[in-house]
């Protein structure tokens, strides 16, 4: 019989029982509804040990490889120790290292946490306004072999956290963050596979950490890149991007503007409406969608009307409310 570990207690589990009711019967709580492996509020991560594969059906390969299975339809194989799938993390300082404005409404951040945060390229932080309690999540442009991690930040109007990042936060400064999850990055699984890449505003954040993820990992498929903005002012990492796309073959990447005139390689128009026409057919896809929440959730579903399986669309819904 297998051993369950949780908050550093061990609970025996029986033959044939799964984490969900081993844990139950000990009176310890797991959040769950329909205890068949279809809701997935069960939710929970091994931080020692294997659950079996069958636990895992359904779920992400992005979550997958963080170790997380469902405990409902979990039977372990061995001992385990598990957490909540929403345990909260430690929060440390991280330094300032550098500031500087990629357009009128966007700073960018380079931090350096007091330790080392592991952590997939496209995975958010979150960080501590000035008040001490408010918090907003940021997505993570930096690769984890690079020695900072990289924030792109929006003003938004009356944003507590944002202009006081924009404002006051100077080099040298602390900010305490904590960190990092998220669902929204590369897994090499199959590494043939052509990757249609969404970005709105400062969605391009995690998504030019999951390019040059993929770029690493010797992604063989083409990687399709679109970037949207109102006017070509909001856009930025345009030489970067070019740059990229000049050093390998795979990549193309198009910026996309709603008003006025689009850089040269660029079309102008509704990003969804630009996609809806360059791609009519998304069948065997994988696709990453960032940026304002009504925009992913729209190219979402037109992602999906198009062909793509929902397995295959990571989404990162920017909420600045």
């Amino acid at each position: 019989m297998a051993m369950i570990t949780y908050k550093g207690e061990s609970y025996t589990c029986e033959k044939d029982e799964t984490v969900l009711v081993c844990l139950l019967r000990h009176k310890v709580f797991v959040p769950n509804a329909c205890q068949s492996g279809v809701c997935q509020s069960c939710m929970m991560k091994a931080v020692q040990g294997t659950p079996p594969k069958v636990a895992q059906t359904g779920l992400k390969d992005t979550l997958v490889a963080q170790h997380h299975f469902l405990a409902c339809i979990c039977k372990p194989e061995e001992d385990l120790e598990v957490s909540l799938y929403d345990s909260s993390k430690d929060w440390m300082l991280a330094e300032v290292l550098e500031k500087s404005l990629l357009n009128e409404s966007v700073v960018r951040l380079r931090l350096k946490p007091q330790h080392k945060i592991d952590y997939m390229a496209g995975q958010f932080i979150n960080i501590k306004g000035q008040d001490g309690t408010s918090i907003r999540s940021y997505s993570l442009a930096s690769l984890p072999t690079e020695d900072y991690l990289e924030l792109h930040i929006k003003r938004v109007p009356d944003g507590l956290v944002s202009n006081y990042l924009h404002d006051i936060v100077a080099v040298g400064d602390s900010l305490s963050i904590m960190g990092a999850t998220g669902d929204c990055f590369y897994t090499n699984r199959d590494q043939a596979q052509p990757l249609l890449m969404i970005g709105v505003g400062t969605g391009l954040a995690p998504l030019y950490g999951v390019i040059r993820d993929a770029l690493a990992k010797d992604h063989t498929g083409s990687i399709h890149v679109y970037h949207g903005s109102l006017a070509t002012p909001g856009l930025y990492y345009i030489d970067e991007l070019r740059n990229l796309a000049n050093e390998h073959e795979s990549l193309s990447y198009t910026p996309c503007v709603l008003h006025g005139d689009a850089p040269e390689g660029g079309q102008q128009g509704d990003i969804q409406s630009v996609v809806r026409t360059d791609f009519p057919d998304l069948k065997g896809y994988r696709v990453y969608i960032c940026g304002d929440p009504q925009i992913v959730d729209s190219i979402k579903k037109q992602c999906f009307m198009s062909g793509a399986s929902m397995a295959d669309i990571y989404s990162d819904p920017f909420d600045f409310s």
